[in-house]
């Protein structure tokens, strides 16, 4: 007798464990020889750094719970796979599902995620939990204040799954992507044929400038593309420059126009 699991069981589940299964990978790499393509030195990492590891799991598995509520009353809600009937997408239709979801996500979090900088009080008591990663790290990608996880990442998801018109089949696929590039872009590593940083202007770098006391009120979109920073004025383009002692350095070119 086989063991079926449901799209929306895999849709609730697979990106949590993908979650783990790549962060874990850039764990075990940045254990070994790789400080010529770190952005910070793993001294920094250490040391300026205002939260623990085990902080940060804790606040991780936190909101990776909330997110798997949410996703279960969403898909119990929108209805399963299982009852829908008729022909499979064409790639052409799943291509323009999986951009719409793209935009939608990184509509709802520029604005979201901008907001919660210029609002001083949202900034103060929940933003601010994600900046005390100075220096950004695989696993802490998804280390925020529980209402921040809630409003940035699960209600953004909710909205992306529903006006992009995905099944839950889909939604496997899309929402892994969308962790994977979460995560490598907090990994803290320049590596050289990253095929993120070759096809995203929005890649590690470009977010390791926001985590930057000079960067903070700019370079707010993620976590696909940039063009709401280029649109309305925060987008701080940067260099990578050689460091003396080993890895690259993120320096800003120019001032932006943001708030």
């Amino acid at each position: 007798m086989g063991f079926a699991v449901s799209d929306e069981l895999l849709g609730t589940f697979a990106p949590i464990l993908v979650y783990w299964l790549y962060s874990g990978i850039y764990v075990l790499l940045g254990s070994g020889s790789l400080d010529n393509y770190r952005l910070h030195s793993k001294k920094d990492e250490d040391e300026k750094n205002l939260a623990s590891k085990g902080a940060v799991i804790k606040g991780v598995i936190l909101q990776q719970v909330i997110q798997a509520v949410v996703a279960i009353l969403l898909f119990t809600v929108t209805g399963s796979d299982a009852e829908q009937t008729g022909p499979r997408p064409s790639l052409i239709v799943l291509a323009r599902q999986f951009i719409t979801a793209m935009l939608v996500l990184d509509t709802w979090q520029y604005f979201m995620h901008r907001f919660m900088h210029i609002n001083k009080f949202l900034y103060k008591h929940i933003h601010s939990q994600h900046h005390r990663l100075v220096v950004p790290y695989a696993f802490g990608a998804l280390y925020n204040h529980p209402l921040e996880g809630l409003l940035l990442d699960t209600v953004g998801g909710a909205l992306s799954f529903l006006l992009s018109g995905m099944s839950p089949r889909v939604s496997i696929f899309f929402f892994s992507f969308a962790t994977i590039k979460t995560v490598d872009d907090h990994c803290g590593l320049w590596l050289p044929g990253n095929p993120f940083h070759l096809f995203f202007r929005n890649n590690t770098a470009y977010h390791d400038v926001h985590h930057q006391l000079y960067g903070t009120k700019y370079n707010y979109s993620q976590p696909f593309f940039v063009m709401w920073d280029k649109i309305l004025g925060t987008h701080m383009p940067y260099s990578l420059e050689k460091r003396a002692d080993g890895g690259f350095e993120t320096r800003p070119l120019k001032e932006g126009k943001g708030e």
